[in-house]
């Protein structure tokens, strides 16, 4: 059974300053917000422990975020769509420093010096990111699609497949079986 006290009431969430919420919302107590006001939150969402929201997200609807997660979405943004997960200390970058050598890095040092690249990172619906996975700035994982624990994602993933490594790639097909039994 879930302690709701480990989870912001409605009302507290409202307080945060998302830029929208939906309903049956359960997020932890102990995560850190940056400019919440460019979060929005669809209904029927969980989001545990010590994960770290930070700039342009948006969740859709039966979205968990699993325990760990790190996702800086800066500008460029994040979107989770429906009925996707991301399992606990997976990291998404929407936008990431050049370490091509040719420029310096880290937030300290004065953007004429630094080039970030940027790009919005979606995934499709029913998608499931496993555990200790990083997901680059720029990727679109289709629809259906599920990766492996440990993989790293630096393009773009095809839809209803298996696929994981480093970098990750399809492994084989992944069956759409259960979409059947809940749309019935």
């Amino acid at each position: 059974m879930i302690n709701k006290t480990s989870f912001y009431s409605e009302e507290e969430l409202q307080e945060i300053g998302f830029k929208s919420v939906g309903k049956d919302v359960l997020i932890s107590r102990h995560i850190s917000f940056y400019s919440p006001e460019q979060i929005s939150i669809g209904s029927h969402v969980r989001i545990d422990d010590f994960c770290i929201l930070s700039g342009n997200i948006s969740i859709g609807n039966y979205v968990h975020i699993a325990a760990g997660c790190y996702l800086f979405a800066g500008e460029y943004g994040i979107i989770f769509k429906d009925y996707t997960g991301l399992s606990s200390r997976s990291v998404v970058y929407a936008a990431t420093d050049d370490y091509s050598g040719e420029y310096m890095s880290n937030p300290t040092i004065p953007d004429e010096y630094r080039n970030v690249i940027g790009g919005k990172v979606i995934f499709e619906k029913h998608v499931l990111i496993a555990t200790g996975c990083t997901i680059l700035p720029g990727v679109t994982v289709a629809e259906g699609t599920a990766v492996g624990a440990m993989s790293l994602v630096n393009n773009n993933l095809p839809e209803w497949s298996i696929c994981y490594g480093i970098p990750a790639q399809k492994i084989k097909e992944r069956k759409k079986n259960i979409l059947n039994v809940i749309l019935k």
